[in-house]
């Protein structure tokens, strides 16, 4: 069995991206939490309690000064904010996942076979499967199911 190496402190963490072209950005009033970016891609740490990281943002492309959500919504993946949803192009999903591989890198967590293929979704939201973990009576009628409807094999 493989040994796991050592998570790393916050200031390991913060040598290694800077060591590795990383910019680290700290909002005023804060101390020991930072925003990296790099590649238009950025994520916020913190110091935590135990000298250890914590992620307050996890990665996302950076869109109008916001961190972007992934989204897949089954035909195409989507990057969020609260102000807009654009189309991901592929230069910037190989961004994200350039990002990522190193962020994980950095904070000493696995790389994950699924992950290493391409850019993951923190979302999925396919029309068909929406609302479907919901009790049946609480869940809303799909434009088939509606009454009143006429169906083509009435119509004919």
């Amino acid at each position: 069995m493989a040994k796991k190496d050592a998570t790393p402190t916050y200031d390991q963490a913060l040598e290694w991206f800077r060591n590795h072209g990383f910019e680290i950005l700290e909002p005023a009033g804060t101390s020991h939490r930072v925003f990296l970016k790099k590649l238009s891609c950025s994520a916020a740490i913190e110091k935590a309690a135990d000298e250890g990281v914590k992620i307050l943002a996890y990665p996302g492309c950076l869109i109008g000064g916001e961190i972007a959500k992934l989204v897949n919504r089954g035909y195409q993946q989507f990057l969020k904010t609260t102000k807009a949803e654009l189309p991901a192009t592929a230069d910037k999903l190989q961004a994200l996942h350039q990002f990522v591989e190193e962020f994980k890198e950095a904070l000493g967590l696995p790389s994950l076979y699924n992950e290493a293929l391409g850019t993951t979704s923190g979302d999925y939201l396919y029309d068909r499967i929406q609302d479907r973990d919901l009790p049946e009576s609480k869940r809303p009628k799909r434009p088939w199911e509606q009454e009143g409807k006429k169906s083509a094999k009435k119509r004919a």
